[in-house]
């Protein structure tokens, strides 16, 4: 019987998709089309001889020989990142403390930070979700190294931005807020992004409003909403079933988008310096713009 051997590349691929939910996502994380990420799923296939993936048009879902795979693909490239790590970065380690608000940090950081402590898995992360206002004070004090924050665009706030977040209104039920009422807002304790963002949008339309709800928390506000308590803003990407995006027929004017920064610590360590280009590329990767 002659040795055959799998390839890492292919794995790598396989994950992807299966950690991104899809072959364009996964081409975004890996700096790939489409057609390739397609191409590299047949030549997987054709070495193993079965089919690792189910695709339609609406579905993508993993065979049962693929839920195998999974779990042995996830310990092959664990131990070759591990490996080359050891072999050629052997002083990436030290702990890098990140702040990030929750929102983000729910969505779009999982698949980031799991990429990075695979490939230095001496490296600590400490991250910390909070209230950009909080963040940046924390950070001030020297409690991160790194922070996320969100801003306005073209802010004289120093950072990197790595994303922009398109906002939408967020209610229980696709409803419309009639001129003469006044619309009930959940939202965070100032200052706010969001909050201000969405106040500035009501006062410009010249539509009344009345704050609801207050909370500190994502999914406190997102409590609030499906109980019926009022409508809040959120990035379009980041709107929970069962909850719904509002569009213009809910008589609320349209929202001005935000944008994500990376700021760095003055004087960062050589590791929080690695992982903060890592964030940078990893993200624009994400968003199409690198």
């Amino acid at each position: 019987m002659s040795i055959r051997n799998l390839d890492l590349d292919l794995l790598r691929t396989f994950v992807t998709i299966a950690d991104t939910g899809g072959f364009t996502r996964a081409g975004d994380q890996l700096g790939r089309t489409q057609s390739a990420i397609s191409l590299q799923v047949k030549r997987l296939e054709e070495m193993l001889g079965r089919a690792v993936l189910e695709r339609s048009s609406r579905t993508l879902r993993m065979t049962v020989d693929g839920e195998k795979l999974l779990s042995h693909a996830r310990q092959l490239l664990r131990l070759n990142d591990e490996a080359l790590a050891d072999l050629l970065e052997p002083d990436v380690a030290g702990l890098v403390r990140l702040g990030v608000p929750e929102d983000f940090a729910t969505v779009h950081l999982p698949v980031v930070l799991a990429a990075f402590t695979e490939a230095h898995p001496l490296v600590e992360l400490e991250v910390t979700c909070d209230l950009t206002l909080n963040l940046l004070e924390r950070f001030r004090s020297g409690d991160f190294d790194l922070v996320l924050v969100k801003r306005e665009p073209a802010t004289p706030l120093r950072g990197v931005r790595v994303w922009r977040e398109p906002l939408v209104w967020v209610g229980r039920e696709r409803t419309t807020l009639t001129d003469e009422q006044a619309v009930p807002l959940i939202v965070s304790p100032q200052p706010c992004v969001y909050r201000k963002r969405a106040i500035e949008a009501l006062e410009e339309a010249g539509r009344r409003w009345r704050i609801a709800y207050t909370s500190t928390s994502l999914t406190g506000a997102q409590a609030a909403v499906k109980a019926g308590l009022g409508v809040t803003v959120l990035p379009r990407e980041m709107v929970p079933t069962p909850l719904h995006a509002l569009g213009r027929d809910s008589g609320l004017p349209p929202l001005d988008e935000t944008e994500i920064a990376l700021i760095e610590a003055a004087v960062p360590s050589p590791t929080a310096r690695l992982f903060a280009e890592h964030v940078i590329h990893a993200l624009e990767r994400q968003s199409g713009e690198g």
